[in-house]
């Protein structure tokens, strides 16, 4: 069967309206074998390693395979919860909070999943969930602020391949990016001055991106120019001056040249310029995960500590926060502003209602 039919199809279903958001991933489990699954799909998308495939294949599965799932399995344990990985519990918590604004607003039509890149639960399991539910409409929105073709186009990729494999396709919106949009800046600038009210200001805030390699931007690829905007539109509102702030970029892998200034070697060579207390945003992630908790949480504080920094102080990602959650409820119903479906669908009083004003 070369298509994927609907089974035990009701036409007298109600159509829905869709939201899924999605996250780049995590492993099942903080092991050697649930981090080679991860990595072995993560790595092999050629949106994400942009190299001969041959080549990349070796290099891939005879080597990065072979050492790196164990180095990175002890990584992960440090994170893990009893919840489970924070990408997935803060991802799922985000989801069902916009989920119960749309419920508390009458959207009885509307559904909300999450789902993740690679790993689970992915995008297939989710998407077949959804359509099984009646969704017909359907809009997607990856959680990176700012567009990078090894995230967010990935995602779109990833959608497209399982659209083509469907007898019945949806009406599609998708959300390539939204680093400057004013309720998102909004609710960074709110998470930063609760920081601020409850530990004080440091010499220095740092917003810390996660890297690409510069070829990607010298080949067109806008993250770099986002990341910077997203970063000026958040100080202006924080009314910092240009000396008070940084734009930095960290995890790069590999050798090759990545986005600069690395955040690593910027903690480290700041206490020489006078710098001793610096607290550190990550603006590119919408959730807490590995790269801030680990990485800058404790790696990178370990770096300035040791080149004699004396306060150093991450500020946790907007997660679920209600401005945060605010902010994607509003640029959901911003790309899903004319999909209304029928009374039959709705609350009966919100139904009743639309039905009066509409004249039915």
């Amino acid at each position: 069967m070369r298509y994927i039919n609907t089974t035990k199809f009701d036409h007298q279903q109600p159509d829905k309206v869709g939201v899924l958001i999605t996250n780049l991933g995590t492993p099942d489990a903080p092991t050697k074998p649930a981090l080679k699954r991860y990595l072995k799909q993560f790595l092999s998308d050629p949106r994400v390693v942009e190299v001969p495939r041959l080549i990349w294949w070796f290099v891939l599965n005879c080597v990065i395979l072979q050492f790196r799932p164990k180095r990175s399995a002890k990584a992960y344990a440090t994170v893990f919860t009893d919840q489970g990985s924070p990408l997935l519990f803060h991802t799922q918590a985000q989801a069902n909070a916009i989920a119960a604004k749309f419920a508390h607003a009458g959207r009885n039509d509307v559904v909300v999943d999450f789902a993740m890149r690679y790993g689970n639960p992915s995008m297939e399991s989710v998407l077949d969930k959804m359509f099984k539910q009646g969704v017909r409409k359907l809009v997607v929105l990856p959680l990176y602020p700012q567009y990078s073709a090894s995230t967010s186009a990935s995602t779109f990729d990833a959608i497209a391949e399982n659209f083509v494999k469907r007898r019945w396709l949806p009406d599609f919106r998708f959300v390539s990016h939204y680093a400057d949009y004013a309720p998102f800046i909004a609710a960074a600038v709110a998470r930063i001055q609760r920081h601020w009210q409850q530990q004080g200001k440091a010499d220095k805030l740092i917003f810390s991106y996660h890297g690409i390699p510069k070829r990607y931007l010298t080949n067109g690829d806008p993250y770099h120019c986002q990341c910077y905007k997203t970063s000026r539109l958040i100080a202006e509102q924080l009314g910092l001056t240009s000396d008070q702030y940084l734009t930095t970029f960290q995890s790069r892998f590999g050798r090759e040249e990545w986005l600069k200034p690395y955040t690593d070697e910027t903690l480290k060579s700041l206490p020489a310029t006078g710098v001793k207390a610096v607290q550190i945003f990550c603006p590119g992630f919408s959730a807490d995960c590995l790269e801030t908790i680990e990485e800058i949480g404790e790696e990178n504080k370990h770096y300035f500590l040791q080149a004699g920094g004396e306060r150093y102080e991450y500020i946790s990602a907007l997660n679920d926060e209600p401005e945060h959650i605010n902010a994607l409820y509003q640029l959901i119903t911003d790309n899903i502003h004319g999909w209304q479906y029928s009374a039959d669908s709705l609350r009966p009083d919100r139904a009743k209602q639309l039905a009066d004003s509409k004249g039915y």
